[in-house]
């Protein structure tokens, strides 16, 4: 009975709209990946989405997360015991069938077509105890960044990857339409990003509901 019991864990488990709280196995980590201890899931629109019937997603839902690393391969132990967070787009890597990954880089990272997504696309999620990601995926939290703070890192990846690709030239005016994580996120980062450039390239300007949040 204790091993069956050590070998379980809770998990919210969402099937179409519904969802609920059950016990569910432990991840067995895949070559390649760590078995990480979730510390802290954020709640992102997209969850609550998920929750509704989007993506007609079956299994444990999330993907913003702080955990530890209880195990991983011998070229990354010295993960074990570090507080982690992790892209969520897993590709696939095979460069022999898969243009997209043979490209390499950030391109295979975000746009494989046979990628999974943790929490959204045939990989479950954050909403348990414990998660499996490739040790690729996952970056060390400096001691200096608290897990609260750290729970913030996919989101604010996200806002950041608008400078990364470009998008925004330095005459353009950006309009940031939603004053909720990502929407104030995005302007942060678009906001420091065109002070960079120098005088004479437009803020971004926020739309929002709340007052507060905006000033």
């Amino acid at each position: 009975l204790r091993e069956v019991c050590t070998r379980l864990m809770r998990g919210f488990v969402v099937d179409g709209a519904s969802g609920s709280v059950m016990d569910v196995p432990v991840p067995e980590p895949a070559e390649g990946e760590a078995l990480v201890r979730v510390l802290v899931a954020a709640v992102c629109a997209t969850d609550i989405e998920i929750m509704k019937g989007y993506m007609g997603f079956k299994g444990i839902v999330g993907h913003e997360f702080v955990g530890v690393v209880e195990t991983a391969p011998a070229s990354h132990a010295h993960l074990v015991g570090k507080r982690v967070v992790g892209d969520i787009n897993l590709c696939c890597w095979d460069a022999a069938s898969c243009g997209t990954c043979a490209v390499g880089g950030a391109r295979a990272r975000n746009h494989c077509p046979k990628r999974t997504v943790l929490g959204i696309l045939n990989k479950d999620g954050t909403y348990c105890e414990r998660l499996t990601l490739p040790v690729v995926n996952l970056h060390a939290v400096p001691d200096g960044v608290s897990t609260e703070n750290a729970a913030f890192a996919e989101p604010l990846a996200a806002a950041f990857r608008i400078a990364e690709q470009r998008v925004v030239s330095p005459k353009d005016r950006v309009a940031i339409i939603g004053d909720g994580k990502l929407g104030l996120l995005i302007a942060e980062v678009l906001g420091r990003h065109a002070a960079s450039l120098g005088e004479g390239t437009p803020r971004p300007v926020l739309f929002g509901r709340h007052a507060a949040k905006m000033g």
